[in-house]
């Protein structure tokens, strides 16, 4: 006998909470922002720049989503980001000749060269985690501090922006003329993410590492390489989400991004990955940064809200997400002790 609509959509609900609270949220704000600014905000124009602008903090936030699911948390993306846009500004500079113009095959090194950078910066966080076992939160802000240092010292506070157009305006190029390339690179790291999680033993030692780092040790896992590989990954991410700002401004500065960091966790959390690690999905994380991109866009459309109100209102949704997610994580221990209690009374 088949199961009824309502049955089936009620099971995928507890199979997966957060995504289809993720998309309920957008169907309703969509909804809502058709009643109210639809011509503003249904358009084609609108929706590329949306894709165009999520790409390097969503960047940031897959990183920080493999953190978190080991238990630990990477505070050091923007800094890493911002030291990797910086030097590759500096060597774009170096690269652009007299006309002002740059070569392709630079623009594929100043990329290859931000993947060695961020796996560098991954790996001096991996480091001090896994094995001089200082916790994630104050190693990744310490590294924070000291990439932002170097930043400053390497700038003295100005943007750096002497170098060829051509980078920005290939990053910014938009693939048939509808698909910016900045959501390209975005949809390919998350592809490898997910691949590395899913189909991968990499995938199924991390989410292990996160539930019980004493149960992955005792199953013959070796934590410290993981760890290793996970801020290696992370640190890549943020590098790439440099990349993309490096091509938004076309400018490189200390100070880029900074309410990026707070978003990260905003969107990584909201996308139902548990703080407390061995939980978490990279479609989730997509979905999140979706939906917040969207909020933030529409609430642009209404003149009269202030956007400094933004952060204010990023800020609440992460505190109101985790105590859902606090009350929902526990629903499962309330409804076996109300059983016990009923099992007793019956006895």
């Amino acid at each position: 006998m088949k199961k009824p609509l309502t049955s089936k959509l009620s099971t995928m609900y507890r199979n997966d909470p957060h995504q289809w609270r993720l998309v309920i949220l957008m169907i309703v704000w969509m909804v809502f922002m058709a009643l109210t600014r639809f011509r503003k905000f249904y358009t084609l124009i609108n929706f590329q720049t949306m894709s165009s602008q999520f790409p390097e903090f969503g960047l940031m936030a897959l990183g920080v989503m493999l953190t978190m699911i080991t238990g630990g948390i990477d505070l050091s993306v923007v800094g890493t980001a911002n030291l990797t846009s910086i030097l590759m500004a500096f060597m774009m500079i170096g690269a652009t000749d007299a006309s002002g113009s740059m070569s392709g095959g630079t623009i594929i090194l100043a990329f290859l060269l931000a993947i060695v950078i961020g796996a560098a910066c991954g790996a001096l966080n991996g480091f001090t985690i896994s094995k001089l076992r200082i916790p994630p939160i104050l190693a990744t802000m310490g590294a924070n501090e000291l990439f932002s240092g170097i930043c400053m010292v390497m700038t003295n506070g100005n943007a750096i922006s002497k170098f060829s157009r051509r980078y920005a305006e290939t990053i910014n190029n938009k693939l048939f003329g509808l698909i910016p390339v900045q959501l390209l690179i975005f949809a390919a790291m998350a592809a490898v993410v997910w691949f590395m999680l899913n189909k991968t033993s990499y995938g199924t030692k991390l989410y292990l590492l996160g539930t019980s780092s004493k149960a992955a040790w005792f199953s013959g896992i070796n934590n410290t390489g993981i760890l290793m590989k996970t801020y290696i990954t992370s640190g890549i991410c943020a590098a790439l989400g440099g990349m993309i700002m490096l091509a938004n401004y076309n400018s490189a500065r200390a100070d880029y991004g900074s309410v990026y960091t707070l978003q990260c966790v905003l969107i990584v959390v909201l996308g139902g990955v548990n703080p407390n690690g061995g939980k978490g999905k990279v479609s989730g994380v997509v979905l999140a940064i979706c939906l917040l991109r969207m909020l933030e866009t529409g609430i642009n459309r209404f003149p009269k809200i202030s956007s400094y109100y933004i952060s204010l209102i990023w800020g609440g949704v992460l505190i109101l997400v985790m105590v859902l997610n606090y009350f929902a994580e526990r629903r499962p221990e309330r409804e076996i002790r109300k059983m016990q209690k009923k099992q007793a009374a019956k006895a």
